[in-house]
């Protein structure tokens, strides 16, 4: 089992704490108010100069790139806190989250944080700041916070000072911090790689289909010039022709009443629009709205160079701002849909939008018409897309291993901090 305390000794002798979360600590770590342990830093910036530090949850004490708050001038962050290394910052508000961290940098910061140094040499700052993330002590601040609503829940200092921290002698202290900073480097990596074996699953699904699109599943059929110079060779008795063979632009505006209201997604391709945003264009008619049927391929004209191009699944409303395809005989859209998603027709696709903003570069009709698209036999088509979701059946059972294997580094990851400082494991 990855579960630390598995691996680990326990410490000899444990006592009763007296506190509800943790009712056993180890014989000889103390209970000490915080207010003992930490000194609140005060001081603040005279030019605004200094690098402006921001707080994130997973990457801790970070410098702040946007220049939105410097926007009026420098002058806006005099008289913002001074954060030196190794202090210990608290976002106020967002406390019970656990947005606090130790800074490794020496910057300022907004007043909306709290700032602390270790009192003296008895405290390391980090086995304060891995103590204070735990659950038990975040739960500790939010019973001290004031305030009535979510998100106006500040935690000011003197409660912060009345919270009982359970604590090693320093020598301890200065072990389980060594020990924590080596294995979650360990543990992020090995999160790295399993993220790394993904991406790189991800390229060869895309390789293993834009191969069986253009190429076909028979390894050894005689190929010739596609005329497509990204394309290169396709099979000798497949065709390459202009895409106004292959679909016509149509607008369809006459309702029956059984439509499924759809939204597009680059995503996940055609979709009902979900109750709860139909709810929020209640009010909107649907005049403007046209009709597609199954299998009409949908493309969102502005998105054509990311590949929104979609089988629609079953008749149903969208708005006029997309441009429907419907299939002429011995097409399968959604043949045509994962060819249009290939990188190589991505690319294809990118050189006759027009337009000079991202968001602005429409397809038009004519274009489309125009581009040659790849067409095999209807039989090959359908083997084809049956191939594909096959292979991609696969790639995602493989991924879930994956992602499922990345959950558990990350329960582990947090098992083992709550344990070794809260004394459950000896490390020391």
């Amino acid at each position: 089992s990855l579960r630390g305390s598995m691996m680990f000794e326990k410490y000899d002798a444990y006592k009763d704490s007296g506190l509800e979360s943790f009712p056993e600590i180890p014989k000889n770590w103390q209970l000490k108010k915080l207010k003992f342990l930490l000194d609140e830093v005060n001081i603040r910036s005279e030019t605004g100069d200094e690098t402006l530090l921001s707080l994130s949850k997973y990457k801790g004490v970070i410098p702040k790139d946007s220049l939105d708050e410097r926007a009026g001038s420098a002058s806006t962050l005099v008289g913002y806190k001074k954060v030196f290394k190794h202090n210990l910052v608290i976002n106020k508000m967002q406390a019970v989250n656990g947005l606090l961290a130790v800074s490794e940098l020496e910057g300022i910061t907004s007043p909306d944080y709290s700032v602390y140094s270790a009192k003296d040499n008895s405290v390391n700052i980090h086995y304060i700041a891995f103590l204070l993330n735990q659950p038990e002590y975040l739960a500790e601040m939010k019973k001290r916070v004031t305030g009535v609503m979510e998100g106006f829940i500040r935690l000011y200092t003197d409660d912060l000072y009345d919270i009982k921290a359970i604590l090693p002698s320093i020598k301890e202290q200065n072990c389980i911090v060594d020990f924590l900073q080596k294995k979650l480097v360990e543990i992020d990596q090995a999160i790295a790689i399993k993220e790394q074996q993904i991406a790189l699953l991800n390229e060869r699904k895309q390789i293993v289909i834009q191969k069986a699109v253009t190429q076909g599943l028979e390894p050894n059929v005689p190929m010739k010039n596609s005329g497509v110079e990204w394309i290169g060779q396709i099979p000798e008795h497949w065709e390459c022709k202009p895409s106004r063979y292959a679909f016509r632009a149509v607008k369809r505006f006459k309702r029956d009443g059984t439509e499924i209201k759809f939204s597009v997604t680059q995503k996940w391709g055609v979709i009902p629009t979900d109750e709860m945003q139909e709810s929020a264009t209640q009010a909107v008619s649907f005049d403007g709205f046209q009709i597609c049927l199954e299998d009409d391929l949908v493309l969102n004209k502005y998105k054509a160079h990311l590949g929104v191009f979609w089988r629609a699944p079953s008749r149903g409303l969208i708005t006029g701002n997309y441009t429907v395809f419907e299939p002429l005989k011995g097409i399968n859209s959604k043949y045509f849909e994962l060819l249009y998603h290939t990188p190589v027709y991505i690319d294809i696709f990118r050189t006759i939008v027009y337009g000079v903003i991202e968001g602005m570069m429409p397809l038009y009709n004519n274009d489309f018409y125009d581009m040659l698209s790849i067409v095999p036999p209807l039989e090959e088509q359908l083997a084809i897309v049956q191939y594909v979701e096959e292979q991609q059946k696969e790639f995602s059972k493989i991924e879930r291993v994956f992602l499922g294997q990345i959950e558990k580094l990350k329960e582990y990851k947090t098992t083992l901090i709550n344990d070794a400082v809260t004394g459950k494991i000896k490390v020391a």
